[in-house]
């Protein structure tokens, strides 16, 4: 399963009414004290006001990576093949959910805890704002292009 066809899957999983979705997030850059160029997976923020951090992971080479596992929302989640989560859910903290995806399906396979917000929500909400933008802007030039 490639990443794109894992995006599309949990994309149409999550997305309903009073859910805001959004893609490659960049972190605010002083979330943590410092400059960070961190961004999460995907970011989806709803009506009652509940951030959500997913993480999605292809591969267990992808699951064991150096790269930052941003988890700072009420509830965070990984997003894989199911096959995998066979592979690594004994490595799955306790407070992290996982949703996994076969070839037709995606679904919840372990609910994540709530936890506080670990980042500025104001910051947050700017952050998501501009990627909600760029994310429009691509789609626009594609439609202008007729390259759908």
């Amino acid at each position: 399963m490639t990443t794109k066809e894992l995006e599309q899957k949990i994309y149409w999983q999550l997305a309903k009414q009073g859910t805001y979705l959004c893609f490659e997030v960049m972190m605010p850059n002083d979330y943590r004290g410092a400059k960070q160029n961190e961004r999460v997976d995907l970011l989806t923020y709803d009506t009652k006001e509940i951030w959500k951090f997913y993480e999605l992971k292809i591969s267990k080479s992808d699951f064991h990576s150096k790269a930052k596992k941003t988890f700072l929302g009420n509830y965070n989640y990984f997003v894989m093949p199911v096959e995998l989560y066979e592979q690594v859910k004994d490595e799955i903290p306790n407070n992290i959910g996982c949703y996994v995806a076969d070839n037709f399906n995606c679904w919840s396979i372990k609910k994540a805890k709530k936890q506080d917000l670990q980042v500025d929500e104001d910051k947050l909400k700017n952050a998501f704002i501009q990627s909600l933008s760029r994310q429009h802007e691509k789609y626009m030039r594609l439609t202008k292009n007729n390259k759908f």
